[in-house]
């Protein structure tokens, strides 16, 4: 058997704007994180080579960092040791002050709005690195200065005018609409941190658009042939192209719901129910109204598609991928769950659908989305596992542990990105690979 290329090389797809995809879609990447060649060894070895690659203007800027640096105190005035040498001036001596007492948020920050000084695949590598391994500063409320922006890099999300958002808002009520009025009230309903930054109207606005969106898709996709267009939109690429035609008036075929989703087909609806809390997050992280839309319309179209259809096969894919996951990371628990006929189809439907989104608190949420988006949307199946076992015990001294699954506990992000890291070595190749492309 060959082996696959998500473990040995990374490959990235070609794409309408010539980056690779946000998600590493490799076992490999994660897999041999910690064999990599540490970041000093990687900047000595940049030094050394005379040349720098050209830059294509047409790329956008993205940061290669340094080694991190701890949070140290930053030294004053009279602390600094004055020097005789003849060699080093002030201007010197400022410039090496600057850079030992830079910390690492600020080194951050530089990195985003100048660039990368190398490669774009390095770039971007050493940026999941920053992330793994020391994550983005936030204040207790998980508001961050930099997330929105390290979200959109790492979802390839280009540019969006806000006129663009405008035009689709000003279209007024989509079909989808009474069935999202139905929902935005519900959205993270007992999250104060949410409720005091994010309002109903803005829920209702972003997925009134998206669906506004998707139903213009739908239709450009559509020919009198049953065929699916490629064609390119204003977002600048290809929409939801691993989708089937619907063929209708046939026998099994699907039929159009009041809201504009295809019930039981394979083609994307315009909503579906879950989306509301999916979007919460973009909402609560961005800055602006259009940020949130640009992000979380290349997160559904991109990422999981397969989760906005009308029959959902994609989020359904993932529940049964749970509990084989489970049986292999601990057969144990996975035997003793099934034994008591509490199956992945009872707790883990929402916590797949929303990508862990509906349960709190939501700074955590945040944390673990950093990791999801770093590595692959499709990893929130093994954080899933990574939960149940951080309730192992319980749960096997529990006789009716499907009361225990009602709720999850509050999220723990880096203890369960830290299991989740090691659950990926256990996972077989045949079984990651359906992991990387159940959401398609």
């Amino acid at each position: 058997m060959t082996s696959s290329p998500y473990r040995n090389a990374p490959h990235f797809p070609p794409t309408s704007t010539g980056l690779p995809p946000s998600s590493p879609r490799t076992a490999g990447r994660l897999r041999k994180l910690q064999s990599q060649p540490s970041l000093i060894s990687q900047q000595r070895h940049q030094q050394l080579r005379n040349a720098s690659p050209s830059r294509n203007p047409a790329i956008p800027a993205l940061p290669v960092f340094s080694t991190p640096r701890k949070h140290t105190r930053t030294r004053s005035n009279s602390d600094v040791v004055a020097t005789s040498s003849p060699s080093t001036g002030p201007s010197t001596q400022r410039a090496q002050i600057s850079r030992r007492t830079e910390n690492p948020k600020d080194e951050l920050k530089s990195l985003m709005r100048r660039g990368p000084r190398g490669d774009l695949p390095n770039a971007l590598q050493s940026l999941r690195h920053w992330i793994l391994v020391d994550g983005l500063e936030a204040d207790n409320d998980g508001m961050s200065d930099l997330r929105i922006y390290v979200w959109l890099i790492m979802l390839n999300s280009p540019p969006l005018s806000t006129d663009v958002y405008l035009e689709l808002i000003r279209r007024g009520p989509s079909p989808a609409y009474a069935k999202i009025r139905n929902d935005t009230h519900r959205t993270l309903m007992t999250n104060p941190l949410f409720k005091r930054r994010v309002r109903e109207n803005s829920i209702i606005r972003l997925l009134n658009a998206i669906a506004w969106r998707l139903h213009d898709a739908k239709s450009d996709r559509m020919t009198d042939s049953g065929r699916i267009t490629n064609a390119s939109t204003d977002f600048g690429s290809p929409e939801l192209q691993h989708v089937e035609p619907v063929k209708k008036h046939a026998k099994g075929a699907s039929t159009v719901t009041g809201d504009g989703s295809e019930a039981g087909g394979s083609e994307p609806g315009i909503y579906v129910q879950g989306m509301n809390v999916l979007c919460a997050p973009f909402l609560y992280a961005a800055r602006t109204e259009p940020q949130a839309f640009i992000a979380f319309h290349y997160f559904i179209t991109r990422e999981c598609p397969g989760y906005i259809r009308g029959a959902m096969d994609g989020v359904h894919k993932g529940v049964a991928l749970v509990e084989r996951c489970l049986a292999i990371a601990d057969p144990k628990l996975s035997t003793h769950l099934l034994s008591k006929g509490v199956k992945a189809q009872i707790y883990a439907f929402a916590s797949v659908l929303t990508m862990s989104a509906c349960t709190p608190p939501l700074p955590e949420v945040l944390q673990l989305w950093d990791f999801l988006f770093a590595f692959g949307s499709h990893l929130n199946i093994l954080c899933i596992c990574a939960q149940l076992m951080m309730m192992r015990e319980e749960l096997l001294a529990d006789s009716s542990p499907g009361k225990l699954l009602r709720s999850f506990p509050p999220l723990q992000a880096k203890k369960i990105v830290e299991l989740t890291v090691g659950l990926v070595r256990k996972i077989p190749p045949e079984l990651y690979e359906e992991l990387v492309h159940h959401a398609e």
